[in-house]
């Protein structure tokens, strides 16, 4: 996978970020999702970086980058903690501006990066998710249901830690298989390296992630809000046509919330749309990304 990208690991104040790099052209971040790495992008960065120089990292807590034990009150494993690693590889290599493409919670970092930096953040792309604020704040029993893990996961510190680690490669493979994108979609060779990375380290720190999302960075949501700060970039929003997203919300008119300039679109596939559907999720982001 990456053929022709460069691998890199990049030391910031936060923490250590493995990523790939590669294409020449104006910058683009691509960030992954739970419970992948920076491999979720092996079939969209190649095109992308045919127009683009394209830099895909792995998250602190995932991958290969490196996952730090959480602290007690999350900060740890913040969106905007995330956000400030992202930043600096960016600043590492040269890019004072930029434009960042997000899945699942890396497009939360994304989202959070781009109202904490707005002089760096050129465009954002989110895939797949409406806002965290808007999620704990409207869910039902359909989202609920759907979207457990989200509550399972910021149970106190061990419980889901323990319960995975029981059989890491079961939970991740249900993972990856419940939000309407079939497994055998999953090239065996992404899905073995979700498989690698998917440690002790990278459990508890994904967990973390999800405790983060449902108390810090809910505190850091509100404040923007009642400063009335939104997303000033332009944004774009993809989902699956045929995932919980497309169920649940108006996904284009949620994200006229939280930003100024949305326009967005759901793709025919589910969660996972980077894998299920490559060419067409490049294509859009290519679109918009030279607009």
């Amino acid at each position: 996978m990456f053929e022709d990208f460069e691998q890199q690991r990049i030391e910031t104040p936060g923490a250590e970020i493995e990523l790939v790099r590669g294409g020449d052209g104006p910058p683009v971040l691509l960030l992954h999702g739970y419970p992948q790495t920076h491999a979720m992008w092996h079939l969209v960065a190649p095109i992308l970086a045919e127009e683009f120089t394209v830099v895909a990292t792995d998250l602190r807590g995932y991958g290969d980058s490196s996952k730090p034990f959480g602290e007690e009150d999350h900060s740890t494993y913040s969106k905007r903690a995330m956000a400030e690693d992202q930043s600096a590889v960016m600043e590492s290599l040269g890019f004072d501006a930029f434009a960042v493409v997000g899945h699942d919670r890396g497009a939360r970092v994304g989202h959070r990066m781009a109202l904490d930096l707005p002089d760096r953040v050129t465009k954002l792309a989110v895939l797949d998710i409406v806002p965290t604020r808007h999620v704990y704040t409207t869910a039902g029993k359909d989202l609920a249901t759907a979207y457990y893990h989200w509550f399972f996961f910021i149970q106190p510190y061990d419980l889901p830690e323990t319960l995975i680690g029981a059989d890491p490669s079961y939970y991740l493979r249900k993972k990856l298989g419940g939000w309407g994108t079939p497994l055998e979609t999953f090239d065996p060779e992404a899905l073995a390296e979700y498989e690698r990375c998917f440690d002790a380290a990278t459990i508890h720190a994904s967990c973390e992630d999800y405790r983060a999302a449902a108390s810090i960075d809910l505190v850091h949501d509100e404040a923007y809000l009642d400063e009335g700060r939104k997303v000033e970039c332009p944004l774009l929003t993809l989902w699956g046509g045929r995932g919980v997203m497309e169920k649940t919300y108006d996904v284009e008119a949620v994200w006229r919330e939280y930003a100024n300039d949305v326009r967005g679109k759901p793709l025919d596939a589910g969660h996972f749309l980077a894998e299920e559907r490559p060419a067409e999720t490049a294509d859009e982001l290519r679109n918009f990304l030279k607009e």
